[in-house]
C-alpha cells in the first residue's frame, strides 16, 4: 500500500499503513549496508516517496574506517540517530564530534552546508539511522545541535527530542514536526495525544509494539492518520521513534 496518499477521499476513522522491514530498499556497497523506507539514491519507488514532511529514513551500518565523504545538502532538516557504535561527523560550520550509541544529532542544512560522516573506529561497524524532514521555508542560515539521550529517556514515556516550536528541553528545528524517542517495558503501554489535522510516523529502532490493530518489530514503520489518541503497547519491550506531523 502506499505510504503517499493524495487525492483520495478524507477519511474520520483512525487509519494505518505498514512500512516493513523486509519489503525496504536495499543499497549494498561493500562499505556502506543500507535499508530506505522512502526512494532515495538509485532506490526509486513511487508508492513509497514520503509522508507529509518526512522524507528520508535510512537504516545504515557503515564498515569500520569507511564513511560519506564530503559532500553539500540544502533545504532539509537531517537527523542521524546512533543505535551501535559511533559516528565521526565535520562539517563547514566548524563542527567536528564524535556522536556516540545512543545520541542524535541535527543539522539544519538551510542555504547550504557541507559535511562528512565516518566511522572512526578500526573494528566495529557504526549503525544510525540518517532522517530527513522538509523544512517549512528555504533558506536561512545553517544550525547544528547534538542531542544526549542518557537519563532524558523515561521509560514507558515518549521523550520529546526536536520540536517545531521549542519546548520541554527540545531542540527548535525548522519543520512543522515534534519528533519523540519512545521506550516501553514488556508489558508497558503510553498514550500520543495528536491534534486535529495531524498525523504520525511510528519507526521501530529495536524490539516490538502494537497499535491500531497492527504489529510492528524491529525496523518496521507505520503512518497514522486521524488517530486523536494513539495508544502504543510492547509484549517483550521496545525503542522507537515517533514523528507527529502537519
Amino acid at each position: 500500500m502506499k505510504t503517499t496518499i493524495l487525492n483520495e477521499p478524507v477519511k474520520s476513522e483512525p487509519t494505518i499503513v505498514k512500512r516493513p522491514a523486509a519489503e525496504r530498499g536495499q543499497s549494498e556497497l561493500g562499505w556502506l549496508h543500507s535499508r530506505h523506507t522512502f526512494s532515495f539514491g538509485n532506490y526509486f519507488d513511487p508508492d513509497h516517496m514520503g509522508f507529509r514532511s518526512l522524507r528520508v529514513i535510512n537504516d545504515d551500518v557503515v564498515e569500520p574506517g569507511a564513511g560519506f565523504g564530503e559532500h553539500p545538502h540544502r533545504d532539509a532538516e537531517i537527523f542521524s540517530y546512533v543505535i551501535k557504535g559511533e559516528l565521526k561527523h565535520k562539517d563547514s560550520m566548524g563542527n567536528g564530534r564524535v556522536i556516540k550509541e545512543g545520541d542524535l544529532q541535527y543539522i539544519s542544512a538551510g542555504r547550504g552546508v557541507l559535511h562528512s560522516e565516518f566511522n572512526p573506529s578500526p573494528k566495529t561497524p557504526v549503525h544510525f539511522l540518517q532522517i530527513w524532514l522538509m523544512p517549512k521555508t528555504s533558506g536561512g542560515q545553517p544550525r547544528y545541535a547534538e542531542k544526549a539521550l542518557g537519563t532524558d529517556a523515561r521509560a514507558n514515556a515518549l521523550t520529546l527530542l526536536f520540536a517545531g516550536e521549542p519546548r520541554d528541553g527540545a531542540v527548535g528545528i525548522r519543520a512543522d514536526a515534534d519528533v519523540y524517542f519512545g521506550k516501553l517495558d514488556a508489558g508497558e503501554k503510553l498514550v500520543h495525544h495528536a491534534a486535529a489535522e495531524r498525523a504520525q510516523w511510528v519507526h521501530v529502532i529495536e524490539g516490538e509494539v502494537s497499535l491500531l490493530g497492527e504489529r510492528l518489530a524491529t525496523g518496521d514503520g507505520a503512518a497514522i492518520e486521524n488517530a486523536k489518541e494513539l495508544e502504543i503497547q510492547s509484549r517483550a519491550g521496545a525503542q522507537f521513534l515517533l514523528f507527529d506531523l502537519k
